[in-house]
């Protein structure tokens, strides 16, 4: 834990008692604040209550008393309307912030020069939150890890000068870290994506940037125009910022992926840093990417090649997002449940050549149509969840599908389906371009359920 100090002897509201909300009232209460937590669930309250948390319906509280609102990531602070805590807190002139400010804050007081890498990105930024923790601690360096990915910030050891803090941020995190200020700041992607909840894409995107512009030193994928923007942005302003790409192998300066090699160009030179051919948790141009920004972060540990070769090759790579879960036969099993929009799944299309695919779940904006250039390499689908009749639709006559209704079903048809092709190494795709929220409450769940059916299935014939 990371006792919050930067609030001792004043009051504190906590709403959200999930996870992050949990630990963040349990931080606070080890630094000497006075808080009180609500959260609209009973279930919530109950739990807090039995860790000796002070319950106070924020509802019919006196605002003016507290120093701060810490609230939940998962709670709306300005779209569609700002939560009911968050007017209230407004109203009465009380800021409103989340756990990774506070960490912050903490940070500045006892550690400024503590290591802490902040990696954000609308796609592949729990893998380079993961690769990056991998790569550090492959070089002996005491690793915290959390944030997004999963551990909470404050359930994690405090800053230290010899400890180094990896932490994976979301849009909704940034925006309550109005002083977020990570040693290193990573933005590896911006594609539409949770526009219910910032309104435009113009501000989802100025929340991601937030991130890069406040780092000391910023490592930017510049692969896409928004992501371009602010890295050009902060070299005219002179700001230490090193540049990745998969695409723009003449860059003068950064790290590119040139066909499955890492590249480092620097003084009008390109050298060698390794080659990922071969390493299946890297599969992919846009694991290139990840791994590019994961090298970028390390700074002058980086120029250490053998480390960095060492550690890329050892990555095992992380759950649910191109998962080898298992061989059947010669068809081989892969979990991208992680994949939950149009731009996620297509970086998983673009990893092999024919696949039986399983889709769907609650649809995003936009639904599948960026996926069509890829369809040419879809061999079957198998249809799951609410998208059904609509990706049913959108696919047409592209290639052969099946509405399966749910994972029971799809998974052991696309494994007979697969063994039974004239393919040399078919595979089974769960990547689902949707949330879960339909049949499963996480992406996580879903995976883990994909992983389960796939155990069960004979170890040469799937079932029909």
């Amino acid at each position: 834990m990371t006792p919050v100090t930067t609030f001792k002897d004043k009051n504190v509201a906590v709403f959200g008692l999930g996870g992050s909300g949990f630990a963040t009232a349990q931080a606070l209460v080890a630094g000497g604040a006075r808080v009180a937590v609500w959260d609209d669930n009973e279930h919530a309250r109950e739990k807090a209550r039995a860790a000796g948390l002070r319950i106070e319906n924020l509802a019919s509280a006196e605002w003016r008393d507290f120093a701060a609102l810490v609230l939940s990531p998962g709670v709306p602070l300005t779209h569609p309307a700002p939560h009911w805590t968050v007017v209230k807190a407004r109203e009465a002139q009380v800021e409103v912030i989340g756990d990774i400010e506070l960490f912050c804050r903490e940070r500045r007081k006892i550690a400024p020069k503590s290591r802490f890498a902040a990696i954000t990105g609308t796609n592949g930024k729990s893998t380079t939150t993961a690769l990056v923790a991998h790569l550090f601690r492959s070089f002996g360096l005491a690793v915290e890890v959390g944030g997004n990915i999963g551990t909470p910030i404050l359930a994690l050891a405090p800053p230290a000068p010899e400890r180094v803090h990896v932490i994976e941020c979301s849009s909704y995190q940034i925006d309550l870290s109005p002083s977020l200020d990570p040693s290193v700041g990573i933005l590896l992607n911006v594609t539409p994506d949770h526009l219910d909840r910032h309104g435009a894409m113009e501000n989802y995107a100025a929340i991601k940037a937030r991130l890069a512009r406040a780092a000391d030193h910023a490592v930017i994928a510049i692969d896409d125009a928004y992501t371009l923007a602010v890295a050009e942005e902060l070299r005219r302003a002179g700001r230490p910022v090193t540049c990745v790409s998969t695409t723009k192998t003449d860059l003068d300066d950064g790290i590119v992926l040139e066909g499955s090699r890492l590249m480092r160009h620097a003084e009008g030179r390109a050298s060698l840093i390794a080659d990922l051919k071969g390493i299946a948790s890297l599969r992919g141009k846009h694991n290139g990417q990840n791994a590019a920004a994961a090298v970028a972060a390390l700074g002058p540990i980086g120029l250490a090649l053998e480390g960095v070769r060492k550690g890329l090759a050892t990555f095992p790579g992380l759950a649910h997002r191109l998962e080898e879960v298992g061989r059947k036969g010669k068809v081989l099993f892969i979990n991208d449940s992680k994949a939950t929009n149009a731009d996620a799944a297509e970086k998983a299309l673009l990893s092999f050549d024919k696949v039986f695919w399983i889709i769907g779940g609650r649809a995003k904006q936009g639904g599948i149509e960026p996926l069509r250039p890829l369809f040419g390499k879809i061999v079957k689908a198998y249809l799951i969840g609410e998208a059904s009749e609509a990706f049913a639709s959108a696919i047409g006559d592209a290639f052969p599908y099946e509405i399966c209704g749910d994972l029971e079903a799809a998974v052991p048809k696309a494994g007979r389906d697969a063994l039974a092709s004239a393919l040399a190494d078919p595979v089974v795709l769960l990547s689902p371009a949707c949330a879960s929220f339909d049949q499963y409450p996480d992406f996580e769940k879903r995976g883990d359920h994909f992983r389960k059916i796939v155990e069960t299935l004979p170890p040469t014939q799937t079932q029909g």
